[in-house]
């Protein structure tokens, strides 16, 4: 009898890259193959996104690729809440589930392919780490699932329900035996990284013998010991984030903050019911860098959203410059099916949203590539992602850069038989533009 073989496509934002390792991992312990192409599966599985009408779209072509190309589609994900949409282009697929229903999607491949038997999954080798989709040296780590907020141009707690974290230990356990695998950066991830516990009011757990509350800082601590890299990802700025920048502060983890702002102007935050909100996030900023001055702040914003004047605008342009944000991304207003803010007034027109979008974009350039001209002639450690494969250029990151949302670390002139994705080196930074940095090797640190 052949070995079953199931085709996977993963789409969306790490937390749900994380539902595909996931399972992939069950998958593989069960004794099924991952096909390299349409042909060769019995099946394929699509995790969809749904956050916004451009990844509903995508995921929606994605199934139809799938359909055409093999005809046997399971599909799970965020846009799985909506099986009436997916149903009314792709009527034929064979079951729909939601976002991280890991036993849905197994009990549905069961049915549709039978799992191999005789099956010894303590013979068969998998990874003690599990089937990962990222490069060797990096991985994602889901803390929890779900979001208590209701943040009105949002739809992911509808779809991933309320907050539920994991038990710390076995957050722990997983990051170990992701160092003891090779990973040399974790990247923390959530829908809500400094709620961390709440559901669980703090509850007690253990890690190597020692009791660890499940609780934000606590769980930052500890990983803090794993002697590796450590980023923080989705993180609201509340006061509980003040200590946790001591600890990057002591180089226990990067100082490296990604933070979702949306805007600054208090009447539109109020509108989109945005968490932590009231806060004054300046201050914090300023004391967070006065802690630490090497932290890194990255983040996310919103323009044109329903009801934001020229004056909310320029409000949230005064804050920008204020701030000084290294990293930013900024998105125009997309409604979303079943988004509250869809029904609020004043809907924003689209050449007004783009004109603001390239207005912001302008701003933050300047900010950006003043911040990176600084970083010439210091000194940094930088993490392997790539090497060139027409010129002698590693193509790295510091501690300053997330993979895939921030930019990059370009060391010129090496060696490449001598270096390898995965390496740390030191390097001398020569050059910079408006995202990315240029530099020289000094040494490499490990390998």
């Amino acid at each position: 009898m052949k070995t079953p073989k199931v085709g996977f496509v993963s789409l969306g934002c790490p937390k749900a890259l994380v539902d595909s390792e996931r399972i992939l991992t069950q998958l593989k312990t069960e004794g099924y193959q991952v096909a390299s192409d349409y042909d060769g599966a019995d099946l394929v599985v699509v995790n969809t996104c749904g956050f916004i009408e451009s990844a509903v779209q995508e995921s929606l072509d994605a199934i139809g690729e799938a359909m055409s190309e093999n005809g046997r589609v399971i599909v799970t994900g965020c846009l799985g809440k909506d099986e009436d949409k997916i149903r009314q282009m792709h009527p034929n697929v064979l079951k729909v589930t939601g976002a991280a229903a890991y036993q849905d999607v197994m009990e549905a491949v069961h049915e549709y392919v039978p799992a191999p038997p005789k099956h010894n999954p303590f013979i068969d080798l998998v990874p003690e780490q599990g089937v990962r989709l990222t490069p060797k040296h990096y991985a994602y780590l889901k803390i929890s699932e779900g979001c208590n907020h209701r943040c009105t141009f949002c739809i992911i707690p509808s779809m991933r329900g309320d907050l539920v974290s994991r038990p710390v230990g076995k957050v722990l356990d997983e990051a170990a035996a992701l160092k003891r695998a090779g990973v040399k950066e974790i990247l923390v991830i959530s829908q809500d990284t400094s709620a961390y516990g709440v559901d669980t009011k703090y509850k007690l757990d253990f890690w190597n013998g020692q009791p660890v509350k499940t609780k934000f800082y606590d769980m930052c601590e500890a990983l803090g010991q794993l002697g590796i890299w450590v980023r923080l990802h989705y993180v609201y700025p509340y006061p509980h984030v003040d200590a946790a920048i001591d600890l990057m502060a002591q180089g226990k983890i990067l100082p490296y903050l990604d933070i979702p702002f949306q805007h600054a102007s208090p009447r539109i935050l109020k509108l989109m019911k945005r968490p932590a909100h009231s806060e004054n996030t300046l201050e914090r900023l300023k004391l967070w860098r006065e802690k630490c001055p090497e932290l890194v702040i990255r983040s996310t914003f919103v323009v044109g959203f329903p009801g934001e004047t020229e004056e909310d605008f320029q409000i949230l342009l005064e804050w920008l410059k204020e701030a000084q944000l290294d990293r930013v991304g900024c998105f125009t207003y997309s409604p979303v099916e079943g988004a509250t803010a869809n029904d609020l007034p004043d809907h924003v027109p689209e050449e007004i949203k783009q004109e603001r979008y390239e207005r912001f974009m302008e701003v933050q350039q300047a900010i950006s590539a003043a911040k990176l001209q600084k970083r010439i002639g210091q000194k940094m450690t930088v993490l392997v992602d790539s090497l060139e494969e027409e010129f002698p250029v590693a193509v790295a990151r510091s501690y300053a850069d997330a993979p895939e949302i921030d930019g990059n670390v370009f060391v010129e002139d090496i060696d490449k038989s001598v270096i390898k994705a995965g390496d740390l080196l030191e390097v001398e930074i020569t050059d910079a533009d408006e995202y990315d940095l240029f530099a020289k090797l000094i040494q490499i640190k490990s390998a």
